[in-house]
């Protein structure tokens, strides 16, 4: 059964009054059990609440649901370190039949049952997780949902009170209120866009932590829990930054789910993802399409890039085996977009090769100094490219389809 609901923008003070907690109550009162999904539209994002005569088991869905957890464990079960090579073990240990709820929820029972965990520290991360996965419902407009009725749900682990969760999220909508800060998505990761004039306009101790939070692969929940501080105290101490166009938050994608490595009775062919993704990034239509019908015929992936600003956002989304990013573009340049990609962990070692029409020598030392793997002159020669791209992924190395 689907019904669409159009939500009206919240205001700080109404959560508890809001059709999605009125919803939620009604399936309380006719002690539902199965599962309850949100849909938003125009994201295509989902969320899913399992419910057991009424009350909520669990929920999960949305942007982040891996990060969510993994966040969440973090702080209520710190004796569990989120490896995801020992979290595929254990989901190894789950039948398949058990999947009538998420994985998430399966190992918080399974790590209960063998006394990793205790019963109310699953019992918090439960809690919390509602209420992370109920903000995020707030914010979303145009919702629509589906109820799915399972009688085979029984409590496993613990029944939520979702008047707490509620509640919870009011009050975080409150202090943002009070903040002025509820544009902020705290889903978000703040990236530091402008090093230079944030070094000035700050103390060196201030900037050297900042250059250490503000990486690009945390949102700002994930901060203010490294940190241990409140998520409102974080945003609201890194808004003038923001405001200035120093910070800028960005999208970033969730954590990979870990998945039980069983192996195959049959040999696979050769998963897509072993294949190389190459980007591009150059304000030059003309550049991209020369380096996509390159690339494609020689057998990788492709993505190409004509925003500057947009660069590191589809970057960190994409995480490219290679870059080629040119030099000069409106707005920015290679070399911020270099240094700022330098920054984040997992492009620590990407090879990221830059394109320019001037051979001069300073630039070459320049892009060097930012952290560039080479450096390559337009206009683009075929055989210099693939040497380029063979020199720095050897292990990639994909036979040609067809080019002349």
């Amino acid at each position: 059964m689907t019904n669409y609901t159009a939500f009206p923008p919240l205001q700080a003070s109404r959560f508890v009054d809001s059709k999605i907690a009125q919803f939620i109550e009604t399936l309380k009162k006719i002690r539902f059990s199965g599962q309850l999904a949100w849909t938003a539209p125009k994201s295509g994002n989902q969320w899913i609440f399992y419910f057991c005569l009424g009350r909520i088991m669990y929920a999960t869905g949305g942007n982040h649901p891996v990060r969510r957890w993994a966040r969440n464990l973090a702080i209520y079960c710190p004796q569990m370190r989120v490896d995801f090579t020992l979290l595929q073990q254990d989901i190894c240990q789950l039948e398949p039949t058990t999947f009538t709820i998420s994985w998430e929820y399966q190992l918080l029972c399974l790590w209960v049952k063998q006394q990793k965990i205790h019963h109310k520290q699953a019992e918090q991360v439960i809690q919390s997780i509602l209420s992370e996965v109920l903000f995020e419902l707030s914010e979303a407009p145009g919702l629509t949902h589906q109820i799915k009725e399972d009688r085979t749900i029984s409590e496993q682990l613990v029944l939520i009170d979702e008047k707490e969760a509620i509640n919870l999220v009011q009050q975080l909508w409150q202090a943002l209120w009070k903040a002025k800060i509820t544009d902020y998505s705290l889903d978000k990761a703040p990236i530091i866009k402008q090093p230079r004039q944030l070094q000035q306009s700050t103390s060196e101790q201030v900037y050297q932590v900042l250059n250490q939070l503000l990486d690009g692969e945390k949102t700002l929940r994930d901060i203010a829990v490294q940190m241990k501080r409140d998520v409102v105290q974080v945003t609201r101490s890194l808004l003038p930054y923001i405001k200035l166009g120093l910070v800028q938050l960005i999208s970033i994608p969730d954590l990979p789910a870990p998945v039980c490595q069983r192996v195959s009775r049959q040999p696979s062919a050769k998963a897509h993802h072993t294949i190389p993704l190459i980007a591009c990034v150059d304000d030059s239509p003309s550049i991209c399409q020369t380096m996509e019908k390159l690339l494609s015929a020689a057998g990788y992936r492709f993505i190409s890039i004509n925003e500057g600003l947009r660069a590191l956002t589809i970057l960190l989304a994409r995480k490219p085996d290679l870059i080629f990013l040119d030099l000069v573009m409106p707005n920015t340049n290679g070399y911020e977009i270099c240094t700022q990609l330098r920054k984040a962990p997992s492009f620590k070692n990407t090879p990221i090769v830059i394109l320019t029409g001037n051979d001069g020598i300073v630039d070459q030392v320049r892009a060097k100094l930012v952290g560039a793997s080479d450096f390559l002159s337009k206009p683009v020669d075929a055989g210099k490219v693939l040497s380029t791209i063979s020199k720095h992924l050897p292990q990639h190395a994909v036979s040609p389809r067809g080019f002349d």
